[in-house]
């Protein structure tokens, strides 16, 4: 037989296999619907998270880049991951480093690969304008330069200068949320609020850039870094360094330079090991990608719940159409069907099953990841690996399930099968 020939062949037996499988699906619709929706709740499971997944890792990237590509941090301490701490100090590291300073920020200023460094510690209290009175406002002690790293821009009024900085001028910028919360409908600028319940002059407005987890930005305001320490009420040690490189060094470069300023500054001998971190974009975004892949394990749990009520499924409908077709199989094999010829036709009518319970899946978790691309902040979009893992794992439960039902047709005695009645 030609290779022609044998693939004409594996075709009509496809196409029997299938069409079988969709008699089978109209003469035993509550099984057959059971079957389908267990298979479709996991693969729907599968699209839906890998889509949210994606969406999440995709808007995170693009929040890191638009502190520029090549910006990194200087933190006090960085573990990636979740982390408990029972207060202990081995389940608390950070504790052994000391605390970065403004001395070591404006130290890192002056080196040759470093075009600025901002520094920025963070709380939250009470602002107040005449009676409006909002209690936990974002309240953020940025150096001058912190316009450049944020990816904030400036829409009214100005920033504050190293004078005021130097000065420890009270002086506020604040985003467009608080300026709508207490001043609806005038201007803000050289009005006067109290932060900590201590008198600002706001200078300056600013548009936050979009935030996808918390969707509408909530209402936070920047000031000095030196009236921060003066008047915020915040816990000290989590001063954190975004060090900007000169066009013409490298990342690396910058970053070993970096290093070894610090390493110099703190008196720390070749083999000890920093006391403290310097963190890229890149290991930035490795560590939140690795924290959420934990959610992919999740996802395969729940996912493979479904398919098991699927696949118990398929057993019961597989050995109904068995007993159904026993004449029929005696036939087939009186007149020369192989073993091998007979457990695929019941192979394939599992698979078929068990591939339109997919397809159903992909459906719903298609309009899953659509109304949560389009209704929250979260960019969800299908990866088209996940499609591949959605057919793929419907087509297996088919046939893994089918098993057992598809052998032992193929096993029966054409004789003792010609006689069922």
């Amino acid at each position: 037989m030609s290779r022609l020939a044998r693939l004409a062949v594996l075709a009509t037996r496809l196409r029997e296999g299938v069409g079988i499988a969709f008699d089978s699906i109209r003469a035993s619709k509550g099984r057959a619907g059971l079957t389908i929706l267990g298979v479709a709740i996991g693969v729907m499971v599968v699209i839906a998270m890998a889509a949210m997944i994606t969406g999440i890792n995709r808007g995170v990237t693009a929040q890191v880049e638009t502190l520029g590509p090549k910006t990194f941090f200087v933190m006090r301490f960085f573990q990636g991951g979740l982390n408990i701490s029972d207060g202990s100090d081995e389940r608390s590291p950070w504790r052994k480093n000391p605390y970065l300073t403004v001395e070591e920020a404006e130290m890192l200023r002056r080196l040759p690969s470093v075009q600025d460094v901002a520094w920025q510690e963070g709380s939250s209290g009470p602002v107040t304008y005449r009676d409006l009175n909002l209690t936990s406002v974002s309240v953020t002690g940025n150096s001058p330069s912190w316009l450049l790293v944020s990816g904030a821009d400036l829409v009214d009024g100005r920033s504050f200068s190293q004078v005021e900085q130097s000065a420890s001028s009270a002086v506020a910028v604040i985003n467009e949320k608080l300026a709508d919360q207490l001043f609806p409908g005038l201007d803000p600028i050289q009005r006067r609020i109290k932060i900590f319940g201590h008198p600002f002059t706001v200078i300056g407005v600013y548009a936050e850039p979009g935030d996808m987890f918390s969707g509408d930005p909530s209402p936070a305001v920047v000031i000095p870094h030196a009236t921060f320490e003066k008047y915020a009420e915040y816990g000290r040690g989590w001063m954190q360094l975004t060090v900007i490189p000169t066009a013409d060094a490298t990342v690396a470069e910058t970053q070993d330079d970096v290093i070894a300023a610090l390493r110099a500054k703190r008196g720390l001998k070749p083999a000890q090991d920093n006391n403290f971190a310097v963190l890229t974009q890149d290991r930035l975004l490795e560590t939140f990608q690795n924290l959420t892949s934990g959610f992919f394990l999740v996802m395969l749990a729940l996912s493979s719940v479904g398919l098991m009520v699927g696949g118990v499924g398929v057993i019961a409908i597989m050995m109904i159409s068995v007993t159904e077709r026993t004449r029929e199989i005696g036939l087939r094999k009186a007149l020369g069907a192989t073993r091998g010829e007979i457990m695929f036709q019941f192979l394939v009518e599992a698979a078929t099953l068990t591939l339109l319970g997919g397809v159903v899946g992909m459906l719903l978790g298609a309009l899953i990841a659509g109304g949560v691309n389009n209704f929250t902040p979260i960019p969800a979009a299908v990866p088209l690996w996940s499609v591949v893992v959605a057919v793929l794992a419907s087509v297996i439960t088919g046939i893994f399930f089918g098993l057992y039902p598809a052998s032992k047709a193929s096993v029966m005695d054409p004789v003792e099968a010609l006689r069922h009645e």
